[in-house]
């Protein structure tokens, strides 16, 4: 009478395939049983348990190439063995779930490259009378000035958030963005401009939104590549952003020039 199971059904009790079960033997994890009377392999007890212990281990994340030995191993062995394996799974975890949060984040073009608090900001623009257009100009920006001046983008979102908060903040702001399109000798530019250091000169803390992003290291040609950000592509604005520029520094505030280190 025969004894045993046969491969095909050895793998359904252990919940693999039978040409996993056939690579196992190939790699000298489990032993193959001997033939029966009628030729065929017989899996028994041992054989199953065996296969049992090779599954989990592999299930686990343990390198096949070390379950062997593992096996084999004394108990303190095996045990630090499972330490080792466990650290490196976990350290897998991390990575992983880093790559995850970056393919959500890539998603959404914005959080791909802003961080939560800055994206916050972006989304409250159009509620706040902000036109797409303006939207773009402030993400490239505030992109800009993440990479640019690193140091200091936390603290200029802590002071762009509650001036957005500000409504004459934002009245400026929008009139600012308005002011793009008019000709670049439109006398509502120097009286825009007055307006906005005056602000500024006022309010100390919306100040630092100008005067923050003012690297420790080659500061002005940071500074300038942010504050130009959209000047090179609108006249007017480039105007608007350097008679506000002269009329804080008359003020006695610094401001970085252009071509001055």
């Amino acid at each position: 009478m025969n004894t045993g199971v046969t491969i095909g059904q050895a793998a359904a009790f252990v919940g693999v395939t039978v040409k996993t079960v056939r690579h196992y033997h190939k790699l000298g994890l489990v032993a193959e049983p001997e033939r029966d009377s009628s030729g065929y392999r017989r899996y028994g007890s041992a054989e199953l348990l065996r296969l049992v212990q090779v599954r989990t281990l592999a299930g686990a994340g343990v390198p096949l190439a070390e379950i062997a030995p593992l096996l084999d191993a004394d108990a303190e062995s095996f045990a630090d063995t499972l330490t080792l394996v466990e650290r490196q799974i976990t350290a897998q975890i991390v990575e992983l779930t880093a790559r995850r949060e970056t393919l959500r984040r890539l998603a959404d073009g914005n959080r791909a490259l802003l961080p939560d608090r800055a994206v916050a900001l972006l989304e409250r623009m159009p509620g706040l009378g902000f036109g797409p257009d303006e939207v773009t100009a402030a993400r490239e920006g505030l992109v800009l000035a993440k990479a640019l001046v690193p140091e200091g983008f936390d603290d200029y979102l802590t002071h762009v958030e509650p001036a957005m908060r500000d409504p004459r903040f934002v009245a400026l702001s929008t009139r600012a963005a308005e002011a793009a399109t008019w000709a670049p000798d439109d006398p509502r530019i120097d009286e825009l401009a007055t307006a906005m250091a005056d602000h500024y000169l006022a309010n100390p803390a919306q100040l630092k939104i100008v005067t923050g992003l003012q690297a420790p290291t080659e500061g002005a040609a940071r500074y300038r590549m942010i504050a130009n950000q959209r000047g090179e592509q609108a006249p007017a604005a480039a105007r608007l952003t350097r008679l506000v520029e002269a009329k804080l520094r008359s003020a006695g505030i610094h401001i970085p020039r252009p071509h001055t280190h």
